[in-house]
């Protein structure tokens, strides 16, 4: 429902914005709109085109480990965490181990790898959504449409997984760093521990978020110590590089990365062949699994982009900035921080347009100065809430967000501040 607010709510801004643009004499705007609605859908098409094959791929893979045993093992190793973050998934239930796999792999920068095994974790957790509903609606005395109702709302365990995902952890920001020695930065690899401390502040901020909506205590003694488990890891990966050098750093996150992910194929496969399971058809059966959910989500795809996409083209974005700017000087605010913000408000909505909103305010701006730098910071402590929200909720059939949207962008906002704080206590 929520999703549907913001969709309509883009069309009608864009709409006020290009009258607006024709009353001050850019007759083209409306042209460039339409043209935007084109090439956004091909876009989207193209991003589930090439997401297709990642899809089959990992599929194929998680189904192998499904039946080896292997997400099974680690399910129930992460259940102490688990069953208390996600109380509602059975203890040892498979969704738990996908879960995992599907933070793992954002923690290490590895996006094809995420995608796929985000839409699994969600397919997992949403059997287990349609057996709930079942169960209740035969103790309940629901109607079959009642119950496939209740089958398009988010549960709560989607909720905080999605959360998790649209805060955007990332232990490694391989590629930022890569467009910082790209556009000319003194030293790439400065950003590193801004966005490693924004993305951490990010993620806590989305937990306690949904643990507030979803009543889930905190301050049970295994989660106190898994995050604070967390925190020490942090300060380690902080204490590890700061040691090394750029070309030391990025040679061990590749090695480290890519080792981790052979060795998930490698162990799932030997898994399987040691259980005797057919390795080949497993892989198969679940590839065409992958094949039918890239299909699913193309719509989904096509809606969000191309309402974004519209919203661009009508100067929307450049009127919401120069407002804040002026709103900024007007309190006597210091606004360095102000020219980066197209990066930080495009993050939640378009993963590629931040990306351009950063690698643009690098190019006018300067890679070492300020707004540079801290466009950089706004990429990494986030991630794209809508595009994930979007993709994830649409691969499943889920119509009924409930308070995902709320705490997606609340954690994104608590990312933004840290990142403006952060930042100016690095480089202000």
């Amino acid at each position: 429902m929520v999703l549907n607010y913001i969709w309509v709510a883009f069309f009608i801004l864009a709409a006020i914005c290009a009258i607006i643009q024709c009353f001050i004499g850019n007759t083209g705007i409306f042209a460039d709109i339409i043209n935007s609605t084109f090439e956004n859908a091909k876009t989207a098409f193209e991003i589930s085109l090439g997401l297709t094959g990642v899809l089959s791929l990992w599929m194929g893979i998680m189904k192998i480990g499904e039946k080896s045993g292997a997400v099974n093992v680690l399910s129930k190793a992460l259940s102490p965490i688990f069953t208390r973050l996600f109380p509602d998934i059975p203890k040892g239930h498979p969704a738990t181990g996908h879960i995992f796999m599907n933070i793992a792999a954002n923690m290490l920068g590895l996006d094809n790898a995420a995608t796929p095994l985000g839409l699994k974790a969600m397919e997992s957790i949403q059997e287990i959504n349609v057996a709930n509903n079942e169960k209740m609606g035969k103790e309940q005395g629901w109607s079959k449409d009642e119950i496939a109702k209740r089958n398009t709302w988010a549960s709560n365990p989607m909720i905080m997984f999605l959360v998790l995902n649209t805060s955007g952890l990332t232990i490694i920001p391989v590629s930022i760093m890569v467009y910082r020695a790209q556009m000319g930065a003194a030293q790439p690899t400065d950003i590193f521990v801004p966005i490693l401390l924004a993305t951490f502040v990010a993620t806590l901020a989305g937990i306690i978020t949904v643990s507030l909506y979803q009543r889930i205590n905190l301050l049970q003694p295994v989660l106190l110590c898994t995050l604070g488990g967390l925190c020490a890891f942090v300060a380690t990966i902080i204490w590890g590089i700061s040691k090394m050098d750029k070309d030391t750093m990025d040679t061990v996150s590749s090695i480290v990365a890519n080792v981790i992910l052979f060795g998930i194929i490698l162990s799932f496969i030997i898994a399987g062949a040691l259980k005797k399971v057919n390795v080949y058809d497993a892989f198969i059966e679940g590839a065409k699994d992958g094949f039918s959910t890239a299909v699913r989500v193309i719509p989904y795809l096509v809606a969000i982009l191309v309402a974004i996409g519209v919203f661009r083209a009508s100067g929307g974005m450049d009127i919401l900035i120069d407002s804040i700017k002026w709103v900024v000087n007007a309190m006597g605010i210091n606004a360095d921080f102000v020219p980066a913000l197209p990066t930080a408000i495009m993050k939640p909505l378009s993963g590629s347009g931040a990306r351009g909103m950063m690698v643009d305010t690098m190019q006018t701006f300067g890679a070492d100065s300020f707004a540079g730098r801290l466009s950089c910071i706004f990429q990494g402590s986030t991630d794209t809430t809508f595009y994930i929200l979007a993709v994830y909720f649409g691969s499943v059939g889920i119509k009924n967000t409930r308070h995902a949207v709320t705490c997606g962008l609340l954690a994104d906002l608590a990312g933004i501040i840290a990142a403006i704080a952060i930042a100016y206590l690095f480089f202000g």
